[in-house]
């Protein structure tokens, strides 16, 4: 068990504060926490990828059970995306397991820049989330309905690339591809849907960067410890607490976060 510190107790509230927005809307486990472990405590990108998925998987294992006692959680959504991404994710692992991708110094870069462009798209469709659905509703003229289950399938592959690279995209890019996908579902349902899907991709990513030794134990039990209690809490307030603020508060903070990793 870590010893407490003030550094460690500075891991628990961080899990504390990203649980919290996950469980209200769906967003900030890779997009918060990875750039928080390599800008705020000098986490090694790489490790902080690979525990980060760790770490949104069981956090977001929570959520799911208390969005599916609110029985917010459409699971043939669920279902859907799963189908795309948990494939995808394990081809790239497979890729990135080569001794070419695991020894040659442009992994971390690549990494690094993943994330930064991550969390600018992030930032930009937490922004216009609102006016992007608003014009698929009204130039919609029935093609993108049709292929509905198609294209979530075709999400939740892209998913499944980025989240195994950067840990980035499980929740704001798939809730946003989601809005546009299922614009007369409930957005709580869509948020719900999301974090239920994030777990097994998650855990796919995450086993498998714990396989190539991207894992630090110590700070996913630290995390943890703050980031149970957060989800819960948030996913409870969910239903009654107004996300509009938080969004734009989360869109400037990965803006600038994003912005720092790219330049």
């Amino acid at each position: 068990m870590p010893a407490l510190t003030t550094q460690n107790l500075l891991y628990s509230l961080s899990g504390l504060l990203v649980g919290l927005l996950v469980g209200q809307t769906g967003v900030g486990g890779g997009s918060l926490m990875t750039p928080v472990l390599v800008l705020l405590f000098g986490v090694h990108p790489t490790s902080a990828v690979g525990t980060d998925l760790l770490y949104a998987c069981i956090t977001k294992s929570v959520g799911t059970l208390v969005h599916g006692k609110h029985k917010t959680v459409d699971w043939r959504i669920v279902r859907r995306l799963a189908t795309g991404s948990v494939p995808t994710s394990l081809l790239t692992l497979l890729v990135l397991s080569t001794p070419a991708m695991r020894l040659g110094p442009h992994v971390n870069h690549m990494i690094g820049a993943c994330l930064g462009v991550g969390l600018l798209l992030t930032s930009v469709s937490l922004v216009f989330r609102r006016q992007v659905l608003a014009l698929s509703i009204r130039f919609d003229d029935g093609r993108v309905s049709r292929h509905t289950a198609g294209l979530t399938i075709a999400t939740g592959a892209l998913l499944g690339l980025f989240v195994t690279i950067s840990s980035v995209g499980a929740g704001a890019l798939g809730v946003t591809a989601l809005l546009l996908l299922y614009p007369k579902l409930p957005t709580i349902t869509i948020v719900g849907s999301d974090i239920a899907h994030a777990v097994p991709l998650t855990l796919v990513a995450g086993v498998g960067h714990l396989w190539l030794g991207s894992v630090d134990t110590g700070v996913l039990i630290l995390l943890l410890a703050g980031s149970i209690p957060g989800v819960i809490i948030g996913s409870q307030l969910s239903l009654r607490v107004p996300e509009a603020v938080l969004r734009l508060l989360l869109a400037t903070v990965l803006a600038i976060v994003g912005a720092r990793l790219i330049f």
